[in-house]
């Protein structure tokens, strides 16, 4: 769980796994799925499963513990500040489930705010995985190459892959939480088709979306036994 950083930059990696990152010391900018952050001691940065950033470093590095949190868990992924996060740590090195329950209880959610162009667009994307990059990037003067390259330099992936990553966890959360056909799904967020989508969805969760919907089927049905 413990990471001491040194290296300047962790080149754009994904997780499987919901977690935490808590910063101890120095301090360090996250670009990613969930947009960019500039974090320091007491900050911590929630990620849902199957999350991808990028990391850079100070030249002083950083202290980072890293939590693991229970992917049932309904939580605000992002940046967050906490207290006493010296407290969350003696607490997980006890407990982990203990520790990931009073981190979620406990901390402040935290705006990040538009440091430049780049940041504004990783925001529409989020909200809208259909955007068309042309007319976003004429809007505001800037060429398809100028827009892919500051893009790419600041979140490590083209416009246009973030964009497929936004519109797949759309579709990977849609899938789970309404009963709307799984090819009205996909018409609705923008694929071609519903294969588009399975694809999509398979390459970021390596499951097919009907195995999500029977897993989530099967957990709202579930009922406590009798004794």
């Amino acid at each position: 769980m413990w990471q001491t950083i040194r290296s300047a930059v962790f080149g754009h990696h994904s997780h499987q796994n919901a977690y935490a990152a808590m910063v101890l010391s120095g301090g360090y900018e996250e670009a990613g799925d969930r947009g960019r952050f500039q974090v320091k001691a007491g900050d911590v940065v929630l990620h849902e499963r199957f999350e991808a950033h990028i990391n850079r470093f100070a030249a002083s590095g950083a202290v980072v513990f890293n939590l693991p949190l229970p992917d049932k868990d309904s939580f605000m992924p992002g940046w967050a500040s906490i207290a006493d996060p010296d407290f969350i740590v003696r607490v997980a090195e006890k407990n982990k489930a203990e520790a990931a329950g009073l981190l979620l209880s406990t901390v402040t959610v935290r705006q990040a705010g538009f440091a430049d162009w780049p940041d504004e667009l990783a925001a529409d994307l989020m909200k809208n995985p259909s955007l068309s990059l042309l007319r976003w990037s004429e809007k505001r003067g800037l060429t398809p190459w100028g827009l892919s390259r500051g893009f790419m330099q600041v979140f490590g992936v083209s416009p246009s892959r973030f964009r497929a990553r936004s519109r797949a966890r759309h579709a990977w959360k849609a899938i789970q939480t309404n009963g709307k056909p799984l090819a009205q799904i996909a018409a609705d967020l923008g694929f071609s088709d519903q294969p588009h989508m399975t694809r999509s969805v398979k390459e970021l969760t390596g499951a097919v979306p009907l195995a999500w919907r029977t897993a989530a089927n099967r957990f709202k049905t579930q009922r406590p036994i009798s004794r």
